[in-house]
């Protein structure tokens, strides 16, 4: 499958929120949303409620659900769940999953040490990465993906500016913007995502 039908298979909803339907339906981070398509696996990035919301997550967990996120959340949640470190590895569901870092730099609302997540799965032989709530960090420098959805509010991540160093520092095939429109961050935010990114990386804006 090529990455622009793959991308296809790809639905913003809202805030940090994504779902991915490609015969395994996989969530990101689900939060305000309107849906009740059930999720086969639910990856969750840290426990801000905007991240780690179980009223959402039980509106889309079936009997068979996995839930992988980390420490924190878990203690939030309910089901099967996998908790996760960065650098760990795993597969379920035949979707490869890797922890990675996330965390802020010149701010205090995600620490590094609290080991809080992004995520790079592998679905259909391409590569994904949901940076979380991160700021721009040295370890994307390690970062290998044909897909990067990249925060850009600014406040609690890093700015839209940063986040088009960071796509610039990843190099993926494909960019979408995340944590706007809601909590912070509008839709200028990911408007200027895209347009440094011209010629450079190719930017899908969620609607």
């Amino acid at each position: 499958m090529t990455l622009s039908d793959f991308a296809k298979k790809i639905s913003w909803l809202g805030h940090d929120g994504f779902r991915i339907e490609s015969g395994i339906t996989t969530y990101f981070d689900p939060f305000q949303i309107k849906t009740d398509v059930k999720a086969d696996l639910i990856l969750i990035t840290h426990e801000h409620f905007d991240h780690c919301s179980p009223e959402d997550v039980e509106k889309i967990k079936g009997p068979d659900t996995v839930i992988i996120t980390e420490k924190d959340s878990a203690k939030k949640l309910a089901g099967d769940i996998s908790i996760m470190e960065p650098g760990d590895k795993l597969t379920i569901k035949n979707i490869s999953v890797e922890a990675v870092r996330a965390y802020n730099i010149d701010k205090a609302f995600h620490p590094r040490k609290n080991n809080w997540l992004g995520f790079i799965v592998t679905i259909d032989g391409h590569r994904i990465y949901h940076a979380g709530d991160t700021d721009l960090i040295p370890e994307m420098s390690d970062i290998n993906v044909d897909i990067a959805l990249l925060p850009v509010s600014g406040t609690y991540v890093m700015t839209a500016a940063q986040a088009v160093e960071a796509a610039k520092i990843i190099m993926p095939e494909l960019a979408i913007p995340m944590h706007f429109g809601s909590i912070v961050g509008d839709d200028e935010d990911a408007r200027y995502f895209k347009e440094k990114l011209e010629g450079v990386v190719d930017v899908i804006l969620p609607d």
